[in-house]
């Protein structure tokens, strides 16, 4: 899906600043939200020309994404596809955690995925067509120390996905939902000796102009599908039946 615009949260550094870029440079007409003017600025500078527009959005303001929304399709177009990317990791144990330090990144980790949804699907809905493509995280399973907030904003975001698919699968098959797990970046949320996300980026921005209805509900991490668990009741009936199962997908060379 190349046609509309293509909005990108959080592309003023890291992955989304190489999604964004990598988008335009797939054709795609891409509209990057982030907090800062000047790291934007740095983003349009590498994106192709003309293919980039900036907006300095608080996706955690419900109503200020809404403006921004209503703002592209006015002066754009309308966005066809949305990556929801924003997200804060403050590293903070959670003894030195406040209820109001704590509800700040659910805020912006949870909040602005709902916000920027709830935006997009307003537009997309009138067609019946668009991509939503959340980057997520197995930090709900397995948190490490110093991640409370952000290990339980981005399991909520996991659960919202799955409970959105839940509402609009069945009547809207062509707004295609999914989710994206790009894998430990060399990023300021990630680590020093990461992946690259400009090459985690080729990925993801592959998986986001892939639009096929079979996708809602799939989790991609990096390049390859990843299968829900299969019980023991399942897999002896696949056996029985001389079923085989159903092959992982891969984004092949990006």
């Amino acid at each position: 899906m190349r046609a509309g615009v293509a909005v990108v949260t959080g592309a003023g550094s890291g992955l989304g600043r190489a999604l964004a870029i990598g988008l335009t440079r797939a054709g795609m007409r891409v509209v990057g939200f982030g907090r800062r003017a000047g790291p934007l600025a740095q983003t349009a500078k590498q994106s192709e020309i003309g293919k980039f527009s900036a907006m300095v959005v608080d996706v955690s303001d419900a109503n200020s994404v809404a403006q921004a929304f209503e703002t592209i399709a006015n002066d754009i177009g309308p966005v066809t596809i949305l990556i929801n990317n924003a997200a804060v990791f403050p590293r903070r144990d959670f003894l030195d955690e406040t209820p109001e330090t704590f509800m700040d990144s659910v805020a912006i980790n949870l909040g602005g995925v709902v916000a920027c949804t709830d935006a997009a699907l307003g537009q997309m809905t009138k067609t019946g067509v668009g991509r939503i493509m959340t980057v997520s995280t197995f930090a709900d399973v397995a948190p490490v120390s110093g991640s409370a907030a952000y290990s339980v904003s981005k399991g909520a975001v996991r659960v919202f996905n799955r409970a959105l698919i839940a509402d609009i699968a069945d009547r809207l098959p062509d707004i295609v939902v999914n989710e994206w797990m790009p894998g430990m970046l060399a990023t300021e949320m990630g680590i020093k000796d990461g992946l690259d996300p400009a090459i985690s980026a080729k990925w993801g921005a592959k998986l986001a102009l892939w639009h096929d209805p079979a996708l809602t509900g799939s989790v991609f991490e990096r390049d390859v599908e990843v299968l829900p668990p299969r019980s023991l009741k399942r897999r002896l009936v696949d056996m029985l039946l001389l079923r085989k199962p159903k092959p992982a997908r891969y984004l092949g060379g990006a």
